[in-house]
């Protein structure tokens, strides 16, 4: 899949865990590991707006597009 999710890379730059990161958007750490591996199938704008207002980053830091 040419779009690769980097929420580890901005987990680790805000020194957070998985789990504390499902706790502030109010998803299981399953969910969570489901889009961190890019296995969802989509993403929701609300979602993804959680997810930088949780990590203080903007959705071009978390969202990559690379050729296959």
């Amino acid at each position: 899949m040419p779009i690769i999710i980097n929420i580890d890379v901005m987990l680790a730059k805000r020194k957070m865990q998985s789990k504390e990161l499902a706790e502030i958007l109010e998803i299981t750490p399953a969910n969570l590991s489901i889009l961190k591996t890019g296995k969802a199938k989509g993403i929701r704008f609300e979602s993804l707006e959680a997810i930088c207002k949780a990590l203080d980053c903007q959705p071009g830091d978390i969202l990559e597009y690379r050729e296959e």
